[in-house]
């Protein structure tokens, strides 16, 4: 019965499709941009940042969660100041690979941990794309992972800012380069950050852009990539983004590889750098994808993730 019915409606289904007017779908189109980005996430605890060790010879190790200093429950590095700023010998109870400990700190030796504590996950990366459809943003094409806590942290709210690029350490190979920049905070910020994936971080633009966005061009899907000249969209100098040479030399599903071949930025930059995740790759005049890893050996040598791929996920 099950099958005769399903072959019953799929029947009159298909006949309908075949008389439906045809129509022209508009192809999916993003703004690339190529801001350097600075990137702040609000934990949802308060971890100590690194190994500590106590006047009474005890570890207060790094990713240790503080939950409690004289029975305050904390839960902001403000809620540990607050805390720690009462008089005399304080207990201070800790959670450390899933077992809970109470330690008996100083009131003086409190205040120098404090500034070993942390509440948020501050970083550097790209901006990738704008979708001015529903005004949601994607940014650097993999996961941020907190230093300290060597995994994705959990966090309860974000932020993305604009970021100027003082100077740069050049990549050679065996050690990567970094970008150092500071981070505009005095401007409003750019946009929330409501998901940190594998594939990037993602949120909502909230035009804090003081300038024009560039014209948002159609995507290319993996089908269309083809190895061959490209560029990429990134900053290298102040907030100024620019267009860069690039070779693709393998296409693999939604994950491409790349060589730099622009005489300048290897001049400037040895290659990729840190902070260059998320930066667009356009061929043709449509967008591929997002720079998201260097061979440390192979500065000049890139990988990529596809603009297609990084929107499917983002949902």
């Amino acid at each position: 019965m099950y099958r005769r019915w399903r072959q019953f409606v799929i029947l009159p289904m298909l006949i309908v499709l075949l008389f439906m007017p045809v129509k022209a779908f508009a192809a999916k189109k993003l703004i690339p941009m190529g801001e350097a980005i600075g990137i702040q996430l609000q934990l949802s605890h308060v971890f100590v940042a690194h190994d500590v060790l106590l006047a009474s010879n005890q570890w207060m190790k790094g990713g240790a969660v503080i939950e409690k200093i004289n029975d305050i429950t904390v839960k902001t590095l403000a809620d540990a100041k607050k805390a720690v700023a009462r008089q005399g010998q304080q207990k201070w109870t800790i959670k450390n690979e899933g077992k809970e400990v109470t330690l008996e700190l100083q009131e003086q030796e409190a205040e120098h941990v404090i500034s070993f504590l942390k509440d948020e996950t501050d970083g550097v990366g790209t901006l990738t794309y704008i979708d001015p459809e529903t005004k949601n943003y994607g940014a650097l094409g993999h996961q941020i992972v907190d230093s300290t806590l060597q995994e994705a942290p959990n966090f309860h709210a974000g932020s993305i800012f604009l970021a100027s690029i003082q100077q740069i350490r050049k990549s050679i190979p065996g050690q990567p380069g970094y970008k150092i920049s500071s981070i505009e905070k005095h401007q409003d910020r750019l946009g929330s950050i409501d998901k940190n994936t594998v594939y990037g971080i993602f949120g909502r633009w909230e035009d804090g852009y003081q300038q024009s966005l560039p014209k948002a061009i159609e995507i290319m899907h993996e089908k269309d990539i083809k190895a061959g000249k490209a560029e990429i969209y990134t900053a290298i100098k102040g907030s100024k983004v620019e267009t860069f040479s690039i070779e693709i030399t393998k296409v693999e599903n939604e994950r491409l590889e790349f060589i730099v071949t622009d005489k300048k930025l290897i001049e400037k930059t040895g290659g990729i750098l840190q902070g260059m995740s998320g930066s667009p790759i356009i061929q043709d005049g449509r967008f591929v994808g997002a720079v998201t890893h260097m061979f440390v050996e192979e500065p000049k040598k890139g990988a990529a993730i596809t603009v297609a791929e990084m929107l499917k996920k983002s949902s």
